[in-house]
């Protein structure tokens, strides 16, 4: 006798999502999976877009600030007290500003751009952990997933450099292209010396693992990764000294030179995202997470506070770097990436290799130690950096 085998659903919806919160609201009210499922994604959606768009606005409101104090004046000061008010004023000036679609443009592409960047900024919060509990889907993958869907953002501006029928733009466009394509080889491949280390690529896990120290505290080359993935998240946010796709000196706007109204405030709607992004991964990977200095396993509000410091505090050295450091030529700015980054990169993926094998921590930092001495004194010895020579 032939036994009939049941058929699975060609479809099976992501119960696990939310902490398992939609299998039980699929036990107890008996609606079908799918429905849970979408709700929980339009919701999961309509909060992450709140969120990022308040400390968007937040972060406009300080990098004034802070641009202010550096440059020795006092920034915004009129619409509310201290000016706190102005950012909301900016959104509603961008929400009723007239949109205008270049005659010769390509409408369509034109339209989408700054959807896709702006999609391409928010997707990877759903698997970035607030806390052990505070996340979206607590995948497996979930630094592959982020790095995957940060990359969308590239086809996005170069869509709208190209739709926009402007040679300004598409010169901005492309030299996005050239520079965070390039960056996001030294950014994954110092990423994965913590992957390395910790043996998974799910955020939770990392951060549980860093409960005593944190893995810039633990491993030399997670220290040396920390840098590149923090310099490499620059190139990738766009922002000062790499701020070389817009180069309003240059080249007016760069790629959205076109654009206005709200079109325009979604592409700096995208860079705060993607700086707050890269901020709150660097956090996780290196800086302990959620779970540094005060192990939060339990304790959620605990460990988003913890999180939320330190993404606060890189996000500040963000906008300081912005107004400290003048822009670099797209020539220094290559250089940086192929010959610096990208070799300290392969170095530090080797080297965590070597600390997994050895099971040592204390003995690479000797030789760590040791390495960098005698560098150091080969370069102080060598005819480029002699007194003679300058």
């Amino acid at each position: 006798m032939i036994e009939t085998a049941t058929q699975s659903p060609l479809f099976t919806p992501p119960l696990n999502i939310f902490g398992g919160l939609l299998e039980r609201i699929v036990e107890q009210t008996h609606l079908p999976a799918w429905v849970v499922v979408a709700g929980g994604i339009l919701v999961a959606s309509a909060v992450i877009l709140g969120v990022i768009s308040l400390a968007a606005m937040i972060l406009i409101y300080a990098e004034r600030k802070v641009a202010g104090h550096i440059q020795s004046r006092l920034g915004p000061m009129r619409v509310g007290w201290h000016g706190i008010l102005q950012s909301i004023a900016d959104g509603l000036k961008l929400l009723v500003k007239e949109d205008v679609v270049p005659a010769n443009a390509h409408r369509f592409l034109f339209s989408f751009a700054p959807a896709l960047v702006l999609v391409g900024a928010l997707v990877p919060f759903a698997a970035v952990p607030f806390a052990d509990i505070f996340v979206v889907a607590n995948m497996d993958a979930a630094l592959f997933f982020v790095l995957a869907f940060a990359a969308l953002e590239v086809i996005g501006v170069i869509m709208a450099g190209w739709a926009s029928n402007s040679k300004w733009s598409l010169y901005g466009g492309m030299r996005l292209a050239a520079q965070m394509m390039s960056y996001e080889i030294p950014m994954g491949l110092s990423a994965l010396t913590v992957v390395l280390l910790a043996g998974t690529l799910n955020f939770n896990e990392i951060a549980a693992q860093q409960t005593v120290l944190p893995y810039i505290f633990i491993s030399p080359w997670a220290l040396v990764a920390f840098v590149i993935f923090y310099v490499a998240g620059l190139a990738s946010a766009k922002r000062a000294p790499f701020d070389l796709p817009e180069a309003e000196s240059e080249l007016v706007s760069g790629f959205h030179t076109e654009y206005s109204g709200m079109r325009f405030a979604f592409f700096f709607l995208a860079e705060y995202a993607v700086m707050v992004l890269v901020s709150m991964v660097a956090s996780l990977l290196f800086l302990g997470g959620w779970n540094f200095p005060f192990p939060a396993a339990g304790h959620p509000f605990l460990g988003a506070i913890q999180l939320l410091t330190k993404t606060s505090f890189l996000l500040f050295l963000m906008l300081w770097l912005r107004w400290t450091l003048p822009r670099v030529r797209i020539d220094q700015v290559m250089y940086m990436c192929l010959k610096v980054l990208l070799p300290f990169s392969l170095v530090c993926l080797i080297g965590a290799a070597f600390e997994l094998v050895m099971g040592s921590h204390i003995l690479m930092w000797v030789l760590f130690a040791l390495l960098v001495g005698l560098t150091y004194s080969l370069a102080r010895s060598s005819r480029s950096y002699s007194a003679k020579s300058v």
